[in-house]
């Protein structure tokens, strides 16, 4: 598998890539530039849209537009317009608090779960916005929020609490949205940094970035085994998404953040979106049902 830099962003903090299939472009976050970013792959033009607050992910909407989750809560964004309507933040009472990774389920739901900025206490949640824009809280005691990705049978969700070095499985509800019986999936070793953004293939298997790790790594859930790698250039690997015509390019945000001279000359090319044509289809970007 052939590693491209498609983009040289030099991004700070790069994040929470989403597929749109209709478009065929992707969208992507810097979290700290509080930028919103679309990339097309067939100009290889990306437009980035300053939303003044930073924001964690962003999706799709079905109806046009992208809903966003920020540090003070979800917010939609006319993509016309390039306004924001603020639509419901659930920890306004947090204000050490923002929203990281999030994704939208097969109901057209949005996960998104909430992150101290300090990193140092654990004060985060993982909240579901449904398509009445009512959001309920659905863990707690969680300290980053990261990747989420659900089985195509949507029977199981994996979820990262990224200090914890695990992925954890549950048992889905796809109509409820509801979640039980909770289980280690796969555990990140030790050396090899923390596992930050996911996404799922259609065999099943996760693709999950590793921040400190320098390496994208493939995982089958039901063994905990690794049955894959793509190294990358950079250290504080991200996010993944697949995308593409064929939904077999592999799309991977990447950081800047905090490195210093001699490690930004160690890896020039921080910050930036890498792609990877795979040869194994991936999981659909799933839309806000607004």
């Amino acid at each position: 598998m052939e590693l491209e830099l498609i983009f040289d962003a030099k991004a700070t903090l790069g994040e929470g890539p989403s597929w749109d299939a209709k478009k065929q472009v992707l969208y992507w976050v810097d979290i700290v530039e509080q930028k919103v970013h679309i990339f097309d792959p067939k100009t290889g033009k990306d437009e980035a849209i300053d939303v003044g607050i930073e924001a964690g992910a962003v999706v799709p909407c079905k109806s046009g537009g992208l809903m966003l989750a920020t540090r003070n809560g979800f917010y939609a964004l006319n993509l016309e317009k390039k306004e924001l309507t603020a639509i419901v933040d659930p920890e306004a009472d947090f204000p050490g608090n923002r929203f990281n990774d999030g994704k939208c389920d097969a109901a057209g739901r949005f996960w998104a779960g909430t992150m101290e900025d300090a990193e140092v206490n654990i004060t985060g949640s993982l909240y579901r916005l449904d398509r009445d824009l009512s959001v309920t809280k659905v863990l707690d005691g969680v300290a980053i929020s990261n990747g989420i990705a659900w089985e195509k049978d949507n029977q199981t969700m994996y979820f990262i609490d990224s200090p914890t070095k695990q992925v954890v499985a549950f048992d889905f509800d796809l109509e409820t949205g509801a979640l039980s019986n909770k289980r280690i999936a796969v555990t990140i070793p030790d050396g090899e940094g923390i596992p930050d953004g996911m996404t799922i293939d259609s065999e099943g298997m996760l693709w999950v970035a590793q921040w400190g790790g320098y390496q994208v790594s493939r995982w089958n859930p039901d063994t905990g085994e690794r049955i894959g790698s793509i190294k990358l250039p950079v250290g504080q690997v991200t996010s993944c998404v697949f995308g593409g015509e064929k939904l077999d390019e592999l799309y991977i945000t990447t950081a800047s953040r905090g490195l210093d001279e001699a490690s930004l000359k160690e890896q020039p090319s921080a910050g930036g979106l890498f792609r990877v044509k795979t040869g194994i289809t991936g999981s659909v970007t799933y839309e806000f049902a607004d």
